[in-house]
């Protein structure tokens, strides 16, 4: 059953307006102070962020899971409400060791408890979910063998989906503020564009899993977002705090964004082609590199993004629920608002792996000073061998 969870104020204010017109202002009002809060949150740095990236992942699996529990009548079943979040709790500590392990390499190996637990973080992660398995095996009961299984396969698949695309976006911050924040106001841009352009020009029905998405609003949408797109990388690639990678300083204990801009983030001359230099009258014109990247990243929020709405939609529809949660009047849960940043979270991990990241020095510098003096001779000895032979020394 649905129940109206807009808050009573805005209900005052917007009673004399039609359903879908209250419906319209009160998702207006609720996206901008989102907007708001995701402006303050980057404000406040990258360790605000990856403590909202956590929260916001903890509310997503709560959400899901409950929605497990309710369908399947699973409340009774024997430990397992313990067990789900005993396995969040594993799956968290092995990404997030070895996201420190990899960030933070040096602190790491200055604090010996840290470099016990980072040399065997592995099999300490394996251990404890080996712990949750054992303990779901001794807490199966003979006449709910099959929910149980059910559930089992819910939660990891849960965990699969959430923990593990939170985790890439993490990645993606390290990579520098701009890889978090493009892909992420992409899709924001993208979902509220194709709404706007839907509401007011929506005519021809995209898809039956989301009856009120329309071609108007899927176009419009595409290309408002590109252009968008376009228009934010211009400004945040002229920023170092923006496109500098997030590094741990060991000398101050505290996260720095400070660098030489990369090729990337450099004002560069491209010839228009033939084709487009009549229309727009130039023969050349000033960008940034990532701003072709910046192309590709709004494309896929606009054209693939939304398929994870739509999941999502197919999703809800098969348990016949309208929401995951009623956390945000006009939005549902937290899930619904994420839903696509997900998808896009792990795209835009794959593209940085495939066309943007390239060997760092400065990690393999700290893994080398790590290996015992006779090591080091060793590489140091190959490492000049080599420079020798190519005629580099």
């Amino acid at each position: 059953p649905t129940s109206d969870d807009t808050p009573e104020v805005l209900n005052r204010a917007l009673s004399n307006l039609s359903s879908r017109w209250k419906n319209w202002w009160v998702r207006g009002i609720l996206t901008l102070a989102m907007i708001t809060f995701f402006f303050i949150i980057i404000y406040l740095g990258p360790m605000v962020l990856m403590t909202i990236v956590m929260c916001v992942q903890i509310k997503c699996f709560h959400e899901i899971i409950t929605i497990g529990y309710n369908v399947y009548h699973s409340y009774d079943l024997p430990w397992f409400r313990t067990l789900s979040w005993y396995f969040l709790l594993c799956v968290n500590y092995f990404f997030y060791g070895e996201t420190v392990t990899d960030y933070f390499f040096t602190l790491v190996q200055r604090e010996e408890p840290l470099r016990i637990l980072s040399k065997y973080h592995r099999f300490i992660s394996f251990a404890l979910y080996l712990t949750g398995f054992c303990m779901f095996v001794l807490s199966l009961v003979k006449k709910h063998y099959r929910l149980q299984f059910y559930m089992f396969g819910w939660t990891h698949v849960t965990l699969l989906i959430v923990v593990t695309q939170s985790h890439l976006i993490i990645h993606n911050l390290f990579e520098g503020m701009i890889w978090f924040i493009v892909p992420i106001s992409c899709v924001i841009c993208n979902d509220i564009m194709a709404y706007m352009f839907g509401f007011f020009f929506g005519r021809t029905p995209l898809i039956k899993l989301s009856p009120k998405k329309t071609w108007e609003g899927f176009i419009g949408g595409f290309f408002a977002t590109v252009l968008f797109g376009l228009l934010l990388s211009y400004v945040m690639s002229g920023y170092r705090c923006f496109t500098c990678p997030v590094e741990f300083n060991n000398d101050t204990n505290s996260f720095t964004v400070d660098c030489e801009p990369s090729e990337l983030f450099q004002l560069q001359e491209y010839n228009i082609p033939l084709v487009l230099q009549s229309v727009v009258g130039w023969k050349t014109v000033r960008m940034y590199p990532f701003q072709i990247h910046s192309i590709a990243l709004s494309t896929f929020a606009s054209l693939i993004g939304p398929f994870g709405g739509f999941f999502a939609s197919g999703f809800k529809r098969a348990f016949k629920i309208k929401d995951f949660a009623n956390t945000i009047p006009g939005h549902g849960g937290i899930m619904d608002r994420f839903d696509c940043q997900y998808l896009m979270a792990t795209f835009v991990n794959v593209y940085i792996a495939s066309f943007i990241r390239g060997p760092n020095p400065s990690k393999l510098i700290q893994q080398f000073l790590t290996l015992r003096p006779d090591q080091q001779l060793h590489i140091f000895n190959t490492l000049k061998a080599h420079l020798v032979d190519r005629g580099m020394l």
